[in-house]
């Protein structure tokens, strides 16, 4: 079979809590076309951290203490990052998803999704065309 080389994704892993930054490390680990390239516990260090490693994509939890993912997420566009978010909540609340897509999130997913449609949804938002630049 013809192996197609893609190129790698980076990605930031945003999650106010521990376990669960190491768990999508751990499932991200090892996929060719993926590079974790930092892990934030909030979204105040994930707009700093994004800043400085440039990732592609940016795996968001909304509910965190301090700045959470909805206002990081407004942040990166308003840096004019070209990271795209994808949303991963706990949440399946209809109006926290509405809020953190129209900040700019490209997609979401909930916490209970299997491994596999994390490596989807992250391959899918990499390979979607850039936001439009307001005009």
């Amino acid at each position: 079979m013809l192996e197609i080389d893609r190129p790698v994704i980076r990605v930031l892993i945003v999650d106010d809590h521990p376990l669960m930054r190491k768990g999508l490390v751990d499932i991200l680990d090892g996929i060719d076309d993926i590079e974790v390239v930092g892990s934030a516990e909030d979204g105040a260090a994930a707009v700093a951290l994004a800043y400085a490693v440039k990732p592609d994509i940016v795996l968001m939890d909304i509910s965190m203490p301090g700045m959470d993912g909805i206002e990081a997420t407004e942040k990166l566009v308003e840096m004019d990052s070209d990271a795209r978010v994808v949303v991963l909540t706990s949440y399946s609340e209809r109006e926290k998803i509405t809020q953190a897509l129209a900040a700019g999130a490209v997609s979401y997913l909930t916490k209970d999704a299997p491994p596999e449609a994390v490596i989807r949804a992250i391959r899918s938002a990499a390979s979607a065309t850039q936001r439009p630049t307001p005009g």
